[in-house]
């Protein structure tokens, strides 16, 4: 007597047997893979060596295309696939978003292989990567001084790459975290009540970004400083900084005749007039 088992038992019992099948299919394969690998990783064919590496990196595997790579860079330096070679190495480092290591080695390749196809896109990356390491505008600015010179540089060596307008719009980002650096080092001597440090910095701020998006902010700080540090100057002092608070209004009031700021600025000056005028006529006690 035969038993019939029911249908859903059968589609269960194939769905587990495709399951099992497809495990061993790719456990297979990932041992065939390795073993390709370590193969290629400890054997002497160089040629082996560098089709397993580029694969990898093709393959988006840039942490197992660097061991072959850097043992292929001291092997075949000094031959015709060296700059194949250090071209990857760097590209990989570049992949994983290593833009320390990544932006030496691209570097380096530029130094290296001044000629080679591969040149300006390297010098680019390299940029790029002094770029991506540039830090807020609060920390050290280091990395986007490096960073600025490179992009200057590559656009002096390759004025017609069609990255032009992607580097200059880095540089505009860089620029504007530099200027904010410096007007935020400026407004803080006022913020601490040095007036007479805030309004020389501020005056420095201002010959550096002539055309500053901070620049009207900044010309109104100069004058509330300048007010300040007038009103607490000794007798000495206090006529002569009242009169350099009053041109530092005019040429405020000159720069922003519709000035947000434009109505408290009033304000000062006829309180600095007022003040200078007592002083003149003698009645200031």
């Amino acid at each position: 007597m035969r038993l019939s088992l029911p249908p859903s038992f059968r589609i269960v019992t194939l769905r587990k047997a495709i399951r099992v099948l497809l495990a061993f299919t790719f456990v297979g394969t990932l041992f065939a893979g390795c073993s390709a690998y370590n193969k290629a990783l400890k054997g002497d064919d160089l040629d082996l060596k560098l089709s397993t590496a580029e694969k990898l990196y093709e393959d988006g595997k840039f942490e197992r295309a660097i061991p072959l790579l850097e043992e292929l860079t001291a092997l075949t330096r000094g031959t015709s696939i060296s700059e194949r070679v250090q071209y990857y190495l760097a590209k990989c480092y570049f992949g994983m978003k290593d833009y320390t290591l990544g932006g030496f080695y691209l570097a380096t390749f530029t130094k290296t292989f001044p000629t080679s196809q591969y040149a300006e896109e390297c010098a680019f990356l390299a940029a790029y990567c002094y770029y991506k390491n540039s830090p807020d505008h609060e920390l050290d600015q280091g990395d986007t001084h490096a960073a600025l010179d490179a992009l200057q540089l590559f656009l002096v060596r390759y004025p017609r790459s069609e990255r032009k307008d992607t580097c200059n719009a880095l540089i505009d980002v860089l620029r504007n975290k530099l200027e904010l650096k410096d007007f935020e080092g400026a407004k803080q001597y006022a913020q601490l009540r040095n007036y007479q440090a805030a309004g020389v910095a501020l005056d420095e701020f201002l010959k550096r970004w002539p055309n500053s998006r901070f620049r009207e902010e900044a010309m109104y700080m100069m004058l509330t400083s300048a007010q300040k540090l007038a009103q607490g100057s000794v007798p000495a002092k206090r006529e002569d900084r009242l009169r350099e608070a009053i041109r530092t209004y005019h040429n405020f009031a000159d720069a922003f005749s519709d000035s947000r700021y434009l109505t408290e600025a009033k304000r000062i000056e006829a309180s600095l007039e007022a003040q200078l005028d007592q002083i003149t006529k003698g009645t200031t006690p």
